[in-house]
């Protein structure tokens, strides 16, 4: 499933083509998503200018003067920008048609991405309730530590919940738990404040190392075939069950937390 820092690279990379170009036409060939397509996207978006495309969460945002479409990728959901002439193929459910002879295509064979429609001057449901991104001010040692007392719930399942910071799922959780030296079974309640505090680094450390990757690794976002532009992973102990440790050597162990998939070296992590 795409995570932050994959959903900030298909920003970066449809941005450049959509800023400033007006929607002439909205084409939605299949409207039952993971959520139905409202009708008021369609005419919420038609005849706008594209001001802005931002991220909130996993959340793309293509913003008008009129709105914001709210667009998720779900678990294979892609986005690309190509010729208005060229044919769907299975899977594209909906085509932003822009006046520069261009089409933003969504491609998601599961279908369990969402296009969604937040009017202006209105918060969508779906971005209510949120934590504060990574890289915020807002986002410390210090506000993990404050949010984590008293909770009894493993220390990966705490950073995956969207209240308490956003974007972060299985993968960079993990990573970020390895290079705080954490294991991720940990009550969140009993990791001390100083951990906090290097583990909120490790997060931003290895996002920011994500996003840069995939800034230097993006595919064309014109081309019309292939694989989405995301970089080539480097994880140290995701997916890696059993495999040696890259610091210690240790085998790595395996379970399931928080119903994911969860690996971590008990040598590096405690």
């Amino acid at each position: 499933m795409p995570e932050l820092p994959e959903v900030e690279t298909t920003r970066r990379g449809i941005a450049p083509h959509l800023v400033g170009r007006r929607v002439r036409e909205v084409v939605i060939r299949t409207r039952k998503l993971r959520w139905p397509v409202p009708p008021s996207l369609v005419e919420g978006l038609r005849g706008q200018s594209i001001a802005a495309v931002g991220r909130r969460a996993k959340y793309l945002l293509i913003e008008t003067e009129a709105g914001t479409a709210i667009v998720h990728l779900g678990m294979s959901g892609v986005l690309r920008v190509l010729a208005r002439a060229t044919p769907p193929r299975p899977h594209d459910h909906v085509d932003l048609v822009l006046d520069s002879g261009r089409v933003l295509r969504f491609n998601d064979p599961r279908r369990f991405g969402c296009w969604l429609w937040q009017p202006a001057g209105q918060r969508h449901r779906m971005l209510a309730n949120l934590g504060p991104e990574p890289f915020e001010e807002a986002f410390t040692g210090d506000w993990l530590w404050r949010a984590s007392r008293g909770r009894r719930a493993p220390v990966k399942a705490f950073l995956m919940d969207q209240r308490i910071v956003v974007g972060i799922g299985n993968i960079y959780a993990a990573e970020a738990l390895f290079h705080a030296g954490i294991d991720p079974r940990r009550a969140a309640g009993r990791v001390a404040r100083e951990r906090y505090a290097r583990l909120a680094d490790a997060v931003r450390r290895v996002l920011a190392h994500a996003i840069h990757r995939g800034g230097t690794t993006l595919r064309d976002f014109l081309a019309p075939d292939g694989a989405p532009g995301y970089f080539e992973q480097e994880l140290l102990v995701y997916g890696r069950d059993g495999q040696p440790c890259k610091a210690c050597g240790t085998p790595l162990r395996g379970a399931v937390i928080g119903q994911r998939a969860s690996v971590w070296c008990p040598s590096c992590q405690r």
